[in-house]
């Protein structure tokens, strides 16, 4: 002990239940040692009676003397505000005894820590309020991490805890958290500002547009947009080739529609307006032929399934033509003669990077180009997206200049709650009713996307909310759909309920938007996914500022192969960087496209390949062409026409040839390849 005491830096005394007081030695930050101090009173006041020193699992028993040798070895002596003022006393007296008291101080401590034999003080800025008391921090994180285990959390959640803790110091207030609180102060993950570019605005009236959209935009506007004024300068206008990349509701539909619109008018061409889905392009179609009904036709094109379109309003010499990719292949692949294209606008060109249909809308753009070449058009690329991570590498492969604009009209906040699958809709009308018994400053009341991740729960918790809400899914019919959306635009409903697959779809001004789920279907969502939807929340026109709330459950998943939990890709969201959008290709979406480019241009297929922004293994997917038996050469046969024109993979038509030659019913046919789908 000779050594030990000799290196003494501070003796730490704090008061036991039972009378005695705990002893704690501490060099450079280590405790050295640690025992139990019993007092008693004699003529002189109290005195040192026994130290009973723990080392280990044992007791040593010591002298009073070696308290008092402890107490002149070390530099300082510390008595914890939480010894009890008789406590305190007595100590002082006693160290007064031995003419210690000068360098004898009373400190705030944690409890936590004196009742353990451990010296914590505390200070303002260190302390953490819990149960009416103060603790260090180390304790408070100790007991939010027993919470935290107990709940399920995983390291993302945990962290974010933790940082909160130490922001806000109150440990009650971090906990609540994990009960749905909902307050904004401790909810909040972050707040994304609103950022201003300095763009001199272009003036409508120096468009010089065909009149027919000239005198339309004249009585609506009196300058562009920023990113509209960029894209005019930079040759939107004059038949250049632009990928747009700036933030939802900036305005990049307008840049399409005024290069589109305006070529047709001039006779250049005809006007394809592209969308990955028929809800969108069921509304983009109703927009146009509102604004442009009157000095143009407008047409559309989408598959009721991937087998069919929906012919009776598709006219192909209309002069605008609003349709989903998949539509508009569908001509391509079976010979329709579209007339003579003057713009592309393909609307959500992000979509290049989905595992699923990146491949079909890369291959459609290719075969587009094909169709230019083969019936001398003169057309002009517009690629539009709120969403890309590489977006130089992209206008490259595109072969389209970069107009990219990162101004946000509106600051978003983005907060975080935690809550099970049962909770969260009880959350989620808390929410709701909150938003819209709030208006802006420009008079609008605050409406509500909720994003989830199937229809089913898309109607369970539109009628669990108070306020008046709807479901909106691709599996309502149309008309139900447009008295969704007419409602919504009319501030008569106060929050629409959809699924994460419409994330890029309609546009509803939303105020607010709340993650029920952070999937999409069974997939979790990408950073890219995530972005574009907390986009949709917070419009200029209509709201001060976007709220986005994400409901987390803690060690949640939607399916057994999901190997991360909810909370753990919250917070992987929140902090990711955007994706880079790159189309890739397995065998089965080489075969595909690969067949469709044979079936449209046959001996040229290689140079559609070529020209593709994903590497399509050529060669490979010819042999295996070859050996499915889906073309002769270098043009399809008659399965593999079929094949193509139904948008079929390999291993599906596969399935369907079996079933038909066993004499299988359809049904049956159907749930195979569902299966297989699914599997």
């Amino acid at each position: 002990m000779s050594q030990q005491v000799a290196e003494v830096d501070t003796l730490f005394l704090h008061e036991k239940r039972d009378g005695d007081y705990t002893v704690a030695v501490y060099r450079g930050g280590d405790r050295m040692l640690r025992g139990r101090l019993e007092v008693k009173e004699t003529s002189a006041g109290p005195r040192p009676a026994r130290l009973r020193v723990k080392d280990d699992a044992d007791e040593t028993l010591h002298p009073p003397d070696k308290f008092v040798e402890l107490a002149r070895r070390a530099r300082r002596i510390r008595i914890s505000e939480q010894t009890s003022r008789e406590g305190r006393g007595e100590l002082r007296n006693l160290l007064a005894g031995y003419q210690l008291d000068e360098k004898t101080k009373a400190v705030r401590t944690c409890r936590l820590c004196s009742g353990a034999g451990r010296y914590s003080p505390l200070t303002s800025e260190t302390a953490i309020k819990a149960d009416g008391e103060q603790i260090c921090p180390d304790c408070a994180m100790r007991e939010l991490e027993r919470e935290a285990e107990f709940r399920g959390l995983r390291s993302g959640a945990r962290d974010r805890l933790e940082e909160l803790l130490l922001e806000v110091g109150d440990l009650e207030r971090i906990k609540n958290l994990l009960s749905g609180q909902l307050d904004p102060d401790l909810t909040r993950f972050d707040t994304i500002s609103a950022t201003v570019e300095d763009v001199d605005p272009v003036r409508v009236e120096d468009l010089g547009l065909h009149p027919g959209i000239q005198t339309k935009l004249e009585g609506k506007f009196e300058t562009l947009l920023p990113v509209q004024s960029l894209a005019v300068r930079n040759g939107a206008t004059a038949g250049d080739d632009q990928l747009v990349v700036s933030a939802t509701a900036t305005g990049k539909t307008l840049i399409g529609e005024m290069a589109g619109v305006d070529r047709a008018l001039n006779g250049k061409g005809k006007m394809l307006f592209l969308v990955p889905l028929v809800a969108l392009a069921n509304q983009k179609y109703d927009d146009f032929q509102e604004r442009y009904g009157d000095v143009c036709d407008v047409s559309l094109r989408v598959g009721a399934s991937r087998v069919a379109g929906n012919g009776q309003r598709f006219d192909p010499s209309a002069d605008i033509i609003v349709g989903t990719y998949e539509g508009i292949d569908h001509s391509l692949r079976v010979g329709k003669d579209l007339g003579d294209i003057g713009t592309v606008v393909i609307d959500e060109v992000h979509t290049l990077g989905e595992e699923e249909r990146g491949h079909r809308l890369d291959g459609l753009i290719s075969r587009l180009k094909h169709y230019e070449e083969t019936n001398e058009c003169d057309t002009q690329y517009v690629y539009l997206s709120a969403t890309v991570g590489n977006p130089e590498e992209l206008a490259q492969k595109l072969r389209a200049k970069l107009i990219e604009f990162e101004e946000r009209p509106v600051p978003i906040e983005r907060h975080v709650t935690f809550a099970d699958g049962d909770e969260k809709p009880r959350i989620e009308n808390r929410l709701v009713k909150r938003a819209f018994d709030t208006k802006s400053s420009k008079g609008y009341r605050g409406q509500t996307i909720i994003f989830t991740n199937s229809r089913r729960r898309c109607h369970e918790i539109s009628r669990r909310l108070e306020y008046d809400a709807a479901p909106y899914h691709a599996g309502l019919d149309y008309g139900r759909r447009k008295k969704v959306e007419r409602m919504f635009g009319d501030q008569k409903l106060a929050a629409v309920v959809t699924t994460a697959a419409l994330a890029a779809g309609v546009d509803f001004p939303a105020s607010q938007v709340i993650f029920d789920s952070l999937a999409m279907g069974i997939e979790w969502l990408s950073v890219q996914e995530f972005s574009q939807m907390l986009g949709r929340a917070g419009r200029p026109d209509y709201h001060d500022k976007g709220i986005v709330y994400m409901l987390v459950e803690p060690e949640g998943s939607y399916h057994g192969s999901q190997e991360m939990t909810e909370d753990e890709v919250a917070f992987k969201l929140l902090k990711g960087e955007m994706e880079s959008v790159r189309t890739t290709y397995d065998e089965g979406a080489a075969v595909e496209e690969t067949l469709a480019n044979i079936t449209i241009a046959g001996k040229k297929a290689k140079k559609l390949n070529d020209r593709m922004v994903g590497e399509v293994p050529t060669k490979h997917a010819l042999g295996k062409l070859l050996e499915y038996g889906f073309i002769d050469g270098l043009k399809p046969t008659p399965l593999g026409r079929a094949v193509t024109k139904h948008f079929l993979e390999p291993k599906q038509a596969f399935v369907m040839l079996d079933g038909i030659r066993k004499g299988s019913h359809p049904y049956d046919i159907v749930a195979d390849i569902e299966l297989l789908d699914q599997h």
